[in-house]
């Protein structure tokens, strides 16, 4: 991923953080057979920071599953995550009325993870990770759904129909695209001018946390 330096995220635990707050990735790989090329699956990723892997399941009917098996050892996937983002337009600097000199953009933020991947068929991984990623998403919720209140010949059933995965995490690349490279004044006609839309609050949200000190 093209990063400029001021748009690079390096500190792990911001960048895991993220993952963790945006789970729903794109994980892409190569193809396999005759005719080679690429295939994505958007699913959510659990981030496991103690053993730095991300975990998730696939269709068992999702052609990836193939692919995936099909990669040489050790052959790294691409998991693509995305977060909040705007249209960014120029009349919000005030340096459009000194020079003219500006125009549109899109601020933006997203995490790439490179890693190799390994498939898992073990109904006791599945289940383990069924567990975690249920118990997170439903934290949230006032009356939480858990997998144990699903009869287990149901569930059984179910996981016969998936694959594991778990990618471990060897590349984290992070994208904050906030401005940065802009003025002050630039900067803060942004957050105005988001901020008065009010279509974007968790744009403008990043946009004061990464503000520059010059």
């Amino acid at each position: 991923m093209y990063i400029p330096a001021s748009y690079r995220e390096t500190d792990r635990t911001v960048l895991l953080d993220f993952l963790a707050a945006h789970p729903l990735g794109v994980l892409v790989s190569g193809t396999s057979g005759g005719e080679r090329g690429l295939y994505a699956t958007h699913l959510p990723l659990h981030v496991d920071r103690e053993r730095g892997v991300l975990q998730g399941h696939l269709a068992r009917a999702n052609p990836h599953v193939g692919h995936l098996a099909a990669l040489a050892s050790g052959e790294r996937v691409l998991a693509i995550f995305s977060g909040a983002d705007a249209y960014i337009t120029p009349t919000w600097y005030p340096s459009k009325q000194e020079h003219g000199k500006v125009v549109p953009t899109w601020n933006f933020s997203a995490v790439h993870v490179h890693g190799a991947v390994t498939l898992h068929d073990d109904p006791s991984f599945l289940l383990a990770h069924l567990h975690r990623l249920t118990d997170t998403h439903e934290a949230t919720q006032p009356k939480a759904w858990a997998v144990d209140d699903a009869p287990a010949d149901f569930i059984a059933q179910q996981m016969r129909a998936i694959v594991g995965i778990e990618i471990a995490i060897d590349v984290l690349e992070g994208k904050f695209k906030m401005s940065q490279n802009r003025s002050h004044a630039d900067i803060d006609g942004v957050i105005a001018g988001l901020g008065a839309s009010g279509a974007a609050p968790d744009v403008v949200a990043d946009m004061i946390a990464r503000k520059p000190v010059r």
